[in-house]
């Protein structure tokens, strides 16, 4: 074989490894953008639902507390928000948004409270009816932490 051709050859396999390198390494490093993005997106959508079920199941806790009539918009409402957490949520949190749900449920069938057994209540801090959710989600944006690196 001619040198010449050689070279060239040579020249050709270097200038295609090289181009291949370049576009593997941008594919792999747009991959991992759309990546962060899509978890930064996810962990945005998820603190929005959980911000409008807290605000709800708050709500609903404390007609529960003061009424002995349910609040059929606002279960509705809450049911709702805890069937959106379903779709999107790790099994831990769904299973404390369900728990939450059951509890408020169960306040209505207690004996309405007065503003002292409520100033106790908060005191004692036995009003704290989201702790555990708190405490799920925080664990649930640890993992999605995690995954970003």
């Amino acid at each position: 074989m001619n040198a010449s051709v050689i070279s060239a050859l040579a020249a050709l396999a270097g200038a295609t490894v090289g181009g291949l390198t370049s576009v593997l390494a941008s594919w792999l490093s747009q991959r991992a953008q759309a990546r962060i993005q899509w978890l930064t997106d996810e962990k945005i959508r998820r603190q929005e639902l959980y911000k409008e079920f807290i605000e709800v199941a708050s709500r609903c806790y404390v007609h529960a507390i003061q009424h002995d009539t349910p609040d059929f918009p606002g279960l509705v409402e809450l049911y709702a928000e805890i069937s959106r957490i379903h779709v999107v949520s790790s099994p831990q949190v769904v299973t404390s948004a369900e728990q939450i749900g059951q509890k408020i449920v169960d306040t209505y069938l207690e004996p309405d409270k007065t503003f002292l057994e409520i100033r106790e209540m908060i005191k004692s801090r036995s009003i704290d009816l989201l702790q555990s959710f708190n405490e799920a989600c925080r664990a649930e944006f640890a993992a999605l932490r995690a995954q970003q690196f």
